[in-house]
């Protein structure tokens, strides 16, 4: 029988939920040990060796030279281990697929949350050796982190460059083309100093929002449950319903030519702009209803 997100998120009430995610601002909260033992049960949960003999797909490990997974090779279940004595974090995606009740967790925390059904919604588990972590980075997703094994201390620290990015991005790195387009200043390149420490134990969990710079240290080896939640944007969920729209429409359907030939792009031209005088006559007569039957209907 599965459990209900209750138990999982105690004792935070539903609507306690939601209002500290809508806040947008790290929280820490300690759990009881009935948590810890109903995470612990689980063969995936119980120890990093008897995850490694049940795992069948690929392991992400985190290069030395970055520590976070814009650096990282594929490893399988016989060598990741090897890995991780080496002083290199394991990575482990999408595991609430080789679970019913990470799953369920997974949907109801979905529907708590309040956002759209196209949210791309998953589970990864974080293996960290002693002394290691992740590099400063943010996320495009929502991310609430259930400490399972060991300690791991967080630095998490307001974005001022960005708001509400799309993209993750990892301090020091190449930034992403479109992430350039809506910086509004040049990328630290440490940790801002008005980052906020916490310790995360067993039974901890911690909300980290979307955009916000975060890095990890662990203290002993350590085993982490991530709920993370990369959730469509007002733009993502236009675009999908605009696309629904125009693709039952024979001309917006045609194929895109004479881009490149000049004699042929004055054409091109004119039979896109008559398409948009057709989509400026329609916008005025679209509601928001239209568009979130759409995509969550």
């Amino acid at each position: 029988m599965k459990s209900s997100l209750a138990e999982l998120i105690q004792p935070q009430t539903f609507e306690e939920f939601h209002r500290l995610f809508e806040k947008n601002e790290p929280y820490l909260l300690q759990h009881d040990e009935t948590l810890v033992k109903s995470l612990s049960e689980m063969p995936m949960l119980n120890s990093l060796e008897s995850l490694l003999k049940i795992w069948g797909n690929s392991i992400q490990v985190h290069l030395p030279d970055v520590r976070d997974e814009c650096s990282s090779l594929d490893a399988t279940s016989e060598n990741a281990l090897g890995y991780f004595k080496q002083g290199m974090g394991l990575l482990f995606k999408d595991v609430h697929q080789n679970s019913e009740q990470l799953s369920h967790w997974l949907e109801e925390m979905r529907k708590v949350l309040g956002i759209s059904a196209l949210t791309y919604a998953r589970c990864l588990i974080y293996a960290t050796p002693d002394g290691k972590g992740t590099a400063p980075h943010f996320d495009q997703n929502y991310n609430f982190v259930f400490q399972v094994h060991g300690i791991k201390k967080w630095k998490v620290a307001r974005n001022h460059q960005v708001t509400n990015p799309m993209t993750r991005h990892t301090m020091g790195q190449p930034t992403d083309p479109e992430l350039d387009t809506y910086l509004d200043d040049e990328l630290p390149t440490e940790m801002p100093d008005d980052a906020i420490s916490f310790e995360l134990k067993p039974g901890s969990m911690l909300y980290v929002p979307r955009g916000w710079w975060h890095s990890t240290e662990a203290e002993g080896d350590a085993l982490a449950l991530n709920f993370t939640f990369s959730a469509p944007t007002w733009l993502d969920l236009f675009t999908a319903a605009l696309r629904s729209r125009l693709a039952l429409s024979d001309e917006w359907r045609e194929t895109a030519r004479g881009l490149t030939d000049e004699k042929q792009r004055e054409m091109a031209e004119d039979q896109l702009d008559s398409l948009l005088s057709t989509l400026v006559d329609d916008l005025p007569n679209w509601r928001a209803a239209d568009i979130l039957n759409v995509t969550d209907g």
